[in-house]
């Protein structure tokens, strides 16, 4: 889907939102010959997975950090086509540290084909009783058998684990750990569907599904300066700090959106690619009336991602990640050293920069901050001596409330699909139905799906009017 065709996309379309689901959706749509137009009500593009400026050193951070997997297909696709692949390095192992405070590694076996490629690595998961590794290879069998459309899917992880035999040890300190990094909720929490799909798509599809695609420049670079700049050299127009008041209309077609600023727009295409919890209040009452899916999205529960970002004076490990078990941090990435300071705190030169990603942390957030960077420091500890020795510069706390939406049994049956009822109105979000969990695989899944909507309608008014001349 990577050249213009020709009549089918020439609409002028509006794209609310300019977070990952709302540039995908722009993407598609220029490619195809859309004039598209971009409304993002912050300064920033890239939504949830995006950066910000730190007033004490004038440094973009990025919000959390932001990693795709190799399973992620749609995505890869959206970076190799805007070219923005050179721009994320991948790791090929996973590095543990287990409570026995032992360092272990996850790859792909060089002779194993999938999806047996990660069981040399699961079983030399020392910190876990080999009964219990042999338990878990049992229970992923069990997980690539089942089916979404499996009762079962729609049980709550952790009880149905007890289910499995899974002792309370396995269940806290290895299918806790990968479903809080990859769900941002506890087992006690998640639906079996959900759980699922990161065990057999994101782990067992191929041998490389487990991979990690991280980026090697802040979150800004990517889509403040790459992205930005590829959809304007291709005719899309781009508006910051233009947070959209209304969309008019009713279930016949929406007519216009009107800005913060009083200004109305009129479009032939509307995709609407704004978070759950602010969908409804956008529309007008008319609507919501025709849409009344969006009221039960509003319903999903949401689940919080908090960052600790770390400056220490020298290195503490030349791992470019870590996966910490049993402690408050979670994963600890070598970060991508924040752009140039802009009238903050000259850089100190021999600064080492760290961020630690806590998932699910509405707990952890309701400490004071600084206890949170201690506790955080403490589990670093496992890392090497080379911790103990380092000296802790500065330090930021960063979270976000909602992060992420919950997968919950019966989540699903709330995400609406991206073709709306109201005929030139389309869908975009991770939260819309996908059948992928808050992830950017899904926000790219979404916008490409908002984006064929609008292409087919496109085609199929061309083709009631006549060939295009």
């Amino acid at each position: 889907m990577s050249g213009r065709q020709d009549g089918s996309g020439s609409r002028r379309v509006a794209v609310i939102g300019g977070g990952l689901a709302g540039l995908a959706a722009a993407v598609r749509l220029v490619q195809h010959g859309g004039q598209v137009t971009v409304f993002e009500a912050r300064r920033h593009l890239g939504g949830r997975a995006g950066s910000f400026l730190d007033p004490e050193s004038g440094e973009w951070l990025d919000h959390c950090q932001h990693v795709a997997m190799g399973c992620c297909t749609e995505w890869e696709s959206l970076c190799h086509e805007t070219d923005m692949h050179a721009l994320f390095r991948t790791d090929r192992v996973l590095h543990f540290f287990g409570t026995d405070r032992r360092y272990y590694q996850l790859a792909a076996s060089t002779w194993l084909p999938a999806p047996y490629h990660l069981l040399p690595g699961l079983l030399r998961l020392g910190y876990l009783s080999i009964v219990e590794r042999w338990g878990i290879l049992r229970t992923l069998h069990r997980l690539r058998g089942m089916k979404d459309s499996d009762s079962a899917c729609q049980l709550v992880l952790g009880a149905w684990l007890l289910d499995q035999r899974q002792t309370g040890h396995a269940i806290e300190h290895f299918w806790s750990v990968v479903i809080l990094s990859a769900l941002s909720e506890s087992v006690d929490r998640v639906s079996v569907r959900a759980a699922r799909q990161v065990f057999v798509d994101g782990f067992m599809a191929t041998r490389r599904s487990f991979e990690l695609h991280v980026p090697i420049v802040p979150l800004s670079e990517l889509y403040d300066q790459h992205l930005a700049n590829w959809l304007r050299s291709r005719g899309a127009r781009i508006h910051l700090e233009h947070p959209i008041r209304q969309l008019t209309g009713d279930a016949k077609g929406v007519t216009s959106l009107r800005l913060a600023d009083g200004t109305s727009h009129a479009f032939e295409e509307y995709v609407l690619a704004v978070p759950w919890w602010c969908v409804r209040r956008v529309m007008s009452e008319d609507l919501q009336r025709a849409l009344p899916a969006v009221s039960a999205a509003e319903q999903l529960e949401s689940s919080s991602i908090t960052a600790v970002h770390l400056w220490f004076d020298r290195p503490i490990t030349s791992l470019p990640h870590a996966v910490l078990v049993g402690g408050t941090a979670q994963w600890v990435f070598r970060g991508v050293v924040p752009s140039e300071p802009m009238g903050g705190s000259p850089r100190t030169h021999h600064e080492h920069y760290y961020q630690v990603v806590i998932s699910a942390s509405q707990l952890v957030a309701a400490a004071d901050r600084s206890e949170i960077v201690a506790r955080v420091c403490a589990d670093l500890a496992v890392l090497g001596d080379q911790v103990a020795t380092a000296r802790l510069l500065r330090w930021r706390v960063v979270e976000q409330p909602r992060a992420v939406f919950a997968p919950l049994p019966g989540s699903d049956a709330m995400r609406p699909q991206a073709l709306s009822p109201v005929p030139n109105l389309s869908l975009a979000g991770d939260w819309t139905a996908t059948g992928w969990p808050a992830t950017m695989e899904s926000a790219v899944r979404s916008g490409n799906r908002a984006a064929a909507c609008v292409l087919e309608r496109a085609s199929i008014t061309n083709r009631e009017m006549g060939p295009v001349r």
